[in-house]
């Protein structure tokens, strides 16, 4: 029920037969002529040694960057120097991650968040000169969020549900005595986006599908809140940036046409005017501090491409080997930029360049294991195939490098979360650990995916269980039509959305895949629809319109939830859960398990006590990746 859990690396392979396939090698070669040797093995324990970061803030006097690690098993929060150096760990939790938010604008101290024990209710704290910690946002059962700084630096906005569980309320805190002002109290179920540089414009958005929003605009002078977004048809309006000025509003938008665009709404006049386009979704849009720079990301065909510009006009990006330039940011002058580069074989590390200079950007971090060769890990490709009905679905692929018509290997589908998530290339630990095990990953954007347009992301509206299912069967027959993957072992494994598709796949189309392994997944949409934590309620009726209302469509539910099928699964199956998710609670997981052991199946049940939708620590994605494996080799290998 989110974005997934996990992200998805994959590598070129032998697309044949009625395969589609893109990025193919400059120069192919029969597959007889290919030598093929295997990769070195690596323990779980040597790629669970790679670090993994984000956040990027600079300090005050720009000589510093924030950023947030898992170096010491779990997030905490760090700084270190723009010329480079050791970074300095800020926060020392040994039970709870810490994620950075930033530096104060004109001091030391730092915002940064954290729940507890993966249950999802953040709160906002700020580490003090002293080192001393505090609760920004103290109480039980609620949830904050960061949404940024006033214009002139002196207060700093946090919505939180602390007033109504299922709402969220706007607060201005003072930088220096945080105390706080309520500017926007929210009764009519908004999502609270963003706020003008001079405090004025509120931006609001309207969930009304999850194919459909609009954008409203709060006058928080006056009090009036008006619709800007009013059009006919399916359209996705999706508030992003306010300019410098506050003049006008940057949103996305793909009404009209297939794909997401940049659109700028003038607040005196009403009028709006088209900024930017592509031939994929705009994902974002952003100015940076100093109103000079705007950073817009891509969602090019599974990846984050990025434009930047320069006073309206685009400039060059870096170039760097060994992947993508990513999550772009500023220092307050503009004379520095943060960014990070992630690609298929090395995962995000943090560079610093200084703008306009002709020196090369400073690489300040190196988080692949020191034990790892990148050369024996895999490089990534997207594959396309057609599915029972011609629609052509996009994938990302891997496949391991003994793999050949001779020494055929077993696969994984690999399912995404959502539903209406993607599974992207990039670094991932776990799907390298897969291929350097022997297993190819095929991760399937099924019909339903985001990042293919309008259509291709409204084909499974009210159709979960059912279509987007049967493009997983068919990947079977793509894997199989390379030439390199033993149809007879083929499994299907997915976290979130995608645990519910393994367990749909199990249930429904038993014969189907040899495997299965459930990660937080959904068993029974009936509980889970009912039991979503109550600051979904802005997007609840979305949610039912795609999946179903657990009363009025309790029938459908039951038709298309596998607990109510368990008895038609007879496969072995893994299933994985955090005993704190708020999104997939306990029990679903509970039920399915007893339930199919009733069919005398093997099952391997994996509860973490400290854990919510996803991992936070590092001891547990080793103790889960490794028993997927083993599972794996027992039953698929």
């Amino acid at each position: 029920m989110s974005r997934p859990l996990l992200t998805l690396v994959a590598t070129l392979a032998l697309l044949a037969g009625t395969a589609v396939a893109a990025d193919k090698p400059a120069a192919e070669k029969p597959a007889a002529a290919i030598a093929h040797k295997a990769a070195k093995r690596y323990t779980i324990e040597q790629f669970m040694a790679t670090v993994n970061i984000g956040g990027a803030s600079f300090s005050a006097d720009e000589s510093r960057i924030l950023f947030h690690s898992n170096e010491s098993g779990i997030f905490n929060v760090y700084a270190m120097p723009v010329g480079g150096g050791k970074p300095v760990q800020l926060t020392s939790s040994k039970t709870d991650s810490h994620y950075a938010v930033g530096f104060f604008p004109g001091d030391d101290r730092i915002l940064y968040t954290r729940d507890q024990a993966g249950n999802e209710l953040n709160h906002l704290y700020v580490r003090e000169l002293d080192g001393s910690e505090r609760d920004l946002t103290p109480g039980d059962k609620l949830k904050a969020n960061f949404l940024g700084w006033s214009g002139d630096d002196t207060a700093f906005y946090v919505s939180t549900n602390e007033r109504d569980p299922r709402f969220f309320d706007l607060y201005r805190f003072d930088a220096k005595t945080y105390a706080r002002t309520l500017v926007f109290k929210n009764e009519a179920g908004w999502e609270v986006a963003d706020i003008s540089r001079d405090g004025r414009w509120l931006a609001l958005a309207k969930v009304n599908t999850t194919a459909d929003s609009d954008v409203h605009l709060a006058d928080l002078k006056s009090g009036e809140i008006k619709h800007i977004t009013k059009h006919t048809g399916v359209a996705q309006y999706a508030p992003q940036d306010f300019t410098p000025d506050s003049k006008a509003l940057l949103m996305t938008s793909n009404d009209g046409g297939e794909f997401t665009r940049v659109v700028a709404y003038d607040i005196a006049s009403g009028t709006s005017r088209e900024v930017e386009k592509a031939d994929w979704d705009v994902a974002y849009t952003a100015f940076s501090k100093d109103g000079r720079h705007r950073v817009t990301g891509i969602n090019a065909d599974a990846s984050i491409a990025l434009r930047l510009y320069r006073d309206g006009q685009p400039i060059a990006l870096p170039k760097l080997p060994g992947g993508e330039v990513r999550g772009v940011r500023f220092s307050a002058s503009g004379k520095r930029m943060a960014f990070y580069v992630n690609g298929d074989r090395s995962p995000s590390n943090l560079f610093v360049a200084d703008v306009g200079s002709s020196a090369a950007p400073r690489q300040l971090t190196q988080s692949l294991s020191k034990d790892i060769d990148p050369n024996e890990l895999v490089d990534a490709s997207v594959a396309r195939f057609k599915s029972f009905d011609g629609m052509v679905i996009p994938s990302v692929y891997m496949v391991p490098k003994e793999a050949s018509p001779t020494n055929k290997v077993p696969a994984i589908v690999w399912v995404h979360g959502g539903p209406g998530g993607q599974t992207m290339r990039g670094y991932s630990a776990l799907m390298q650990y897969f291929v350097n095990n022997g297993y190819a990953v095929l991760g399937i954007n099924n019909r339903g995916s985001s990042g293919y347009g309008k259509s291709f992301f409204t084909a499974d509206d009210g159709k979960h269980g059912r279509e987007p299912l049967w493009d997983c069967i068919e990947a079977k027959t793509f894997l199989a039509s390379t030439g390199v993957i033993d149809p007879e072992r083929i499994g299907i494994v997915g976290g979130s959305y995608g645990g519910y598709m393994v367990l749909s796949a199990m249930a429904f189309r038993p014969e189907a895949f040899k495997v299965g392994i459930d990660i937080f997944g959904v068993a029974n949409w009936i509980r889970t629809l009912e039991s979503i934590p109550p600051y979904w309620e802005s997007f609840r009726q979305a949610l039912y319109q795609e999946i179903g209302d657990p009363v009025k469509d309790r029938e459908f539910l039951m038709a298309t939830s596998p607990l109510f099928h368990a008895k038609e699964i007879r496969k072995p199956l893994m299933v994985i859960q955090g005993a704190n998710d708020p999104r997939v609670i306990k029990p679903e997981s509970d039920d399915i398990v007893a339930a199919v052991k009733k069919n005398n199946v093997p099952v391997d049940y994996l509860v973490f006590d400290d854990e919510g939708h996803g991992f936070s620590k590092k001891k547990n994605q080793i103790e889960a990746n490794r028993r997927m494996v083993e599972f794996l080799d027992k039953y698929l290998k």
